[in-house]
């Protein structure tokens, strides 16, 4: 019956026991998720060149090719077929995907240095 269901409620619904369910199920899914994510994301990461990663900053960072191209040093053509091979690495359809999986990565990274801290009994300072 709970084949890919988190839970199952019976009518008539309480609202609380409605509410509970949904703040779990998504505590749950985001974390299994994260992790999941993580490490598809990290390993898409880790096929991308010096230039390839160098160009996924500059779009992240919110700048234009053109833009790009020229703290490159390189042209602006040159720029749209690294950004293509790094939408195409990186499994992402449009720019908002590989915005997703930059935050993916960033919130993983935390929680691990954060986790790193904690274990270790000192305070964590993430920098950028």
């Amino acid at each position: 019956m709970k084949a890919g269901a988190f839970d199952f409620l019976e009518k008539p619904l309480r609202e609380e026991a409605l509410v509970a369910a949904i703040n779990a199920a998504t505590r749950q899914g985001r974390a299994g998720r994260v992790i999941a994510d993580y490490e598809t994301v990290a390993a898409r990461l880790r096929q991308l060149t010096d230039r390839e990663h160098q160009v996924l900053s500059g779009v992240l960072d919110g700048f234009q090719n053109k833009m790009i191209a020229f703290d490159l040093g390189i042209s602006a053509r040159t720029v749209e077929v690294h950004r293509a091979n790094v939408m195409a690495k990186m499994g992402a359809r449009n720019l908002a995907e590989l915005m997703r999986m930059a935050i993916t990565i960033d919130a993983a990274t935390q929680s691990r240095e954060t986790a790193r801290a904690a274990s270790v009994g000192g305070t964590s300072t993430y920098i950028r």
